[in-house]
């Protein structure tokens, strides 16, 4: 199994919203270190569901539910899209702040390339990042 983080504009797409919808078709992406990290998620790999731009925390946790596929937002072949489902929301949401200030996360992609909107993360920061959210 992996771990991947994904950003989403709260206010363009929420946690609440893909509860609500319970499932999310995770397209538009337009960066190829990001097109391929769709491209390498399995069925069932656990995703952190960080809200970005405004609020900047991880609010949730999803699951890989369908693999990547033409991305429906364009008939460009290039682009991919994956199905997520929601699992769980966090009870205390995990700010950028809180994360910057975690040694043990410094090597975090959403530290390193702060741009980048699909990023593989090491379980063990996945870890750490579901017990901060535990409150």
């Amino acid at each position: 199994m992996q771990y991947w983080l994904v950003k989403t504009e709260p206010e363009a797409f929420s946690w609440q919203d893909m509860v609500a919808q319970k499932r999310a078709v995770w397209d538009g992406v337009r960066n190829y270190t990001a097109r391929n990290n769709l491209k390498a998620m399995a069925l069932n790999d656990i995703v952190l569901i960080y809200h970005s731009v405004t609020d900047k925390c991880v609010v949730g946790l999803g699951r890989v539910d369908a693999l990547a596929y033409q991305d429906p937002t364009t008939d460009d072949e290039r682009w991919v899209a994956v199905d997520i489902v929601p699992v769980t929301e966090l009870p205390k949401p995990v700010t950028l702040a809180q994360i910057k200030a975690e040694p043990a996360l410094a090597d975090l992609p959403l530290i390193k390339q702060s741009r980048l909107s699909v990023m593989p993360i090491s379980e063990d920061a996945f870890k750490l990042i579901v017990e901060m959210g535990k409150g």
